[in-house]
């Protein structure tokens, strides 16, 4: 190949890199007309009611039902407490994670302290570093973004998607304590003491509302509502993003080409779209786009996304999630334990 038709190659690759870029600002400006054209309601206050719902209906009914000696209402005020526990840690926690619950930076640093750190048992410097600041700015990014964190190679694929993922109340507070040993003393020290508030306050409200009789049944009920959502919470973690396409780290499509190959959506799901949130199921291609958005802003965007990807031929990827936990199931070697080749879309950009 000659100096000059390698500089032509570039220079291509140069104006078409410029162009998807001039795409994704094109795309912006339709998604900010839109959330502009929204009220507060749409923007934040449903989805600040439905954290609120969890935490005034949900959770009080639960500890209540929990009291009844008969195992139908019993079983009720597991499922309620099981439900509220993932709408807080995992769509609070996601919403106050990206700064999409208010416009006050020092509200936002208030409630990621309050639903990672104290209702999720994790640390909210490492979320910040690990999810925003990681997965977010390199997504599918081989070594950095990947959802490398959720793999566990040595595990067999049962126990990878049907087992190991009901350890994770245990397994959570012990990463968020592993992790703080790199932080200062006093963040260290802020990080164990939420947690250690967060779980003695609700061992306390089932010993003191519900009536257990002892710290040990106490334990084990907080334990299962923990875990009642933690399969679908590591599938959704895998499904979207693993085994799509894959990128190097020193070369990446521009960011519209890249999150339009690596990410995919699940369809409406009822439970886990309202426990979960849109953005981390129906529409997580929006949400990586626009991580500002909340999960009501990223349902009410999804047509004009769809609409401006499919208009200019870029894939928009959509999957069932039996289809997913069939693939995954299928070729477990292939996708969790030997790593993903690189696509080949890097080499034609």
């Amino acid at each position: 190949m000659t100096a000059t038709s390698v500089r032509s190659r570039r220079g291509n690759e140069e104006v078409k890199k410029e162009e998807e870029e001039g795409s994704m600002k094109d795309l912006k400006r339709k998604v900010e007309e839109v959330v502009k054209a929204s009220s507060w309601w749409e923007r934040r206050g449903l989805d600040c009611a439905i954290l609120a719902g969890a935490f005034i209906v949900c959770l009080p009914a639960g500890f209540l039902l929990l009291r009844c000696s008969d195992w139908l209402r019993f079983t009720c005020g597991l499922l309620l407490m099981g439900v509220a526990h993932a709408v807080i840690t995992v769509k609070g926690s996601h919403l106050a994670s990206h700064g999409a619950l208010s416009q006050s930076p020092a509200a936002n640093r208030f409630w990621a302290l309050f639903f990672i750190e104290i209702c999720g048992a994790f640390s909210a410097r490492v979320t910040s570093s690990a999810h925003v600041k990681l997965h977010h700015a390199h997504t599918n990014v081989l070594g950095l973004g990947d959802s490398s964190t959720w793999k566990l190679p040595r595990l067999p694929r049962l126990l990878y998607l049907f087992v190991a993922p009901l350890a994770m109340p245990v397994i959570t507070p012990l990463v968020a304590l592993a992790e703080v040993g790199g932080a200062s003393a006093a963040l260290a020290l802020r990080t164990l003491l939420l947690i250690l508030l967060g779980v003695a306050s609700h061992l306390w409200l089932l010993l003191a509302v519900s009536g257990f009789r002892s710290p040990l049944g106490a334990a084990l009920c907080m334990l299962v509502t923990r875990a009642m959502f933690s399969l679908p919470f590591i599938h959704v973690n895998i499904f979207q993003h693993i085994g799509l396409s894959m990128f190097s780290r020193w070369a990446r499509p521009a960011r519209l080409l890249q999150m339009s190959h690596g990410v995919l959506n699940l369809p409406r799901n009822v439970l886990l779209d309202w426990t979960f949130g849109h953005s981390l199921i129906s529409c997580h291609v929006e949400h990586h786009l626009f991580p500002f958005l909340s999960d009501n802003m990223c349902l009410k965007v999804k047509p004009v996304v769809c609409r401006y990807l499919s208009d200019r031929n870029f894939p928009y990827q959509e999957d069932g999630y039996i289809s997913r936990l069939r693939l995954f199931f299928q070729q477990y070697q292939e996708l969790m334990v030997v790593a993903p080749p690189i696509t080949q879309l890097v080499g034609v950009q």
